[in-house]
């Protein structure tokens, strides 16, 4: 059989020990690894108490994913590189000590600590008061929504190890979607795939926005980072995005005060119809390299919150559906997509991580044939 599936929710634990583990030693054998693992565990304690952590470890790259938050990914490493970032939320914090409403519909940040988290389903971007009078809550629902299937698939052909979660987003007269997300790695390899489907589970058309906020602080960004982005055209979002908009793909060291800056692409497509981002850090020879589809994540934003490291010093790099805007102006501007009833929508992502000189010129070499004689257009004020 090549092919292995398990079911990992609803699995009893004993305070302190893993609830479900799997390993090479007695799961099947994967081509490119002598080593690798999966583990289940449930938090106790604080505001951590009751979140699910599957772990997973295919030889050389280990995930920390959270069924409990939407299937976000909370950390990672790699060959004792960090994925992730310092958040002044230390911890994942349970949905339901999550009050979206709270700090003036901004309670979202209450649980923002994610390496990589998604922000929708039915709406995204800031808080305020739709056109039909409904609130909206900071980046949505989803992040703080737990999935209720999780399951395990191991293909020992391929050598791949995927997690796949079902996240329902819904409400009685209101939003009724549903999130099928699978993560896999391949056992040897420095990347992550992300497939997610969103289905509209209505019997009518539905409006809804995706976001992927991927949120990376040191090694990888420092003062001596840049971000290489292939696009057609860039926008600040702000006049305060505007204030460095000649300094857009650079980094500064922590400053107090900081104030965020962020800016929007029109991605260019490589020849598989991916666009593709480099967070670069050539002091340490080391890189991420982001790559998404296209065809349903059409637009990038780039967030700059270099603050003090005790604050949150962090850049995040966010496909989408659709600019992180009110969802009304999303609307106006025709960005905001629908979903017929019964239909789904597909979207894909992946990163790969370059850990040393030979691999970042790899990366950087690839991104830099989509940005060389075809760079699009800067506007210096907000034009999106």
């Amino acid at each position: 059989m090549s092919v292995h599936q398990y079911t990992l929710l609803n699995v009893s634990q004993q305070v302190g020990k893993p609830a479900w583990t799997l390993s090479s030693v007695e799961g099947p054998e994967l081509p490119g690894t002598d080593s690798w693992h999966v583990e289940l565990r449930r938090m106790r304690g604080g505001l951590s108490d009751g979140i699910d952590v599957v772990t997973i470890n295919n030889g050389v790259l280990e995930i920390d994913v959270l069924p409990t938050r939407g299937m976000g990914i909370w950390r990672g490493e790699c060959n004792g590189l960090r994925l992730g970032w310092d958040s002044p939320v230390k911890l994942p914090v349970h949905p339901a000590f999550v009050n979206l409403e709270g700090r003036g519909q901004l309670g979202w940040l209450d649980g923002f600590n994610e390496w990589i988290c998604r922000c929708g389903l039915a709406f995204n971007g800031p808080p305020g008061v739709d056109a039909d009078g409904s609130p909206l809550t900071l980046h949505g629902k989803i992040a703080n929504r737990a999935a209720h299937e999780v399951t395990l698939e191991i293909d020992d052909n391929a050598g791949t190890i995927s997690l796949t979660g079902v996240t329902d987003e819904l409400s009685m007269f209101g939003t009724n979607l549903r999130l099928t997300s699978k993560v896999t790695l391949t056992t040897g390899k420095t990347s992550i795939k992300i497939e997610d489907h969103v289905t509209n589970c209505a019997s009518g058309p539905q409006e809804y926005e995706l976001l992927y906020h991927i949120n990376q602080g040191g090694p990888f960004l420092s003062d001596h980072s840049d971000v290489l982005v292939p696009f057609e055209e860039m926008s600040p979002r702000d006049d305060r995005a505007a204030e460095g908009v000649e300094n857009w793909n650079t980094y500064q060291s922590a400053e107090a005060g900081y104030a965020e800056q962020v800016y929007y692409f029109k991605p260019t497509a490589d020849a598989n119809g991916f666009g593709q981002l480099l967070l670069n850090n050539p002091s340490e020879q080391i890189g991420l390299q982001l790559k998404f589809q296209t065809e349903t994540l059409p637009y990038l934003a780039l967030w700059k919150n270099t603050i003090p490291a005790q604050d949150g010093y962090v850049t995040g790099l966010e496909p989408c559906t659709d600019f992180p805007n009110h969802r009304a102006v999303e609307r106006e501007k025709g960005r905001l997509k629908s979903i017929e009833p019964g239909r789904t929508i597909s979207h894909q992502l992946e990163l790969h991580i370059a850990r040393d000189a030979e691999e970042l010129q790899r990366a950087t070499s690839e991104v830099q044939s989509l940005i060389d004689g075809q760079q699009g257009t800067i506007s210096p004020t907000p034009s999106f």
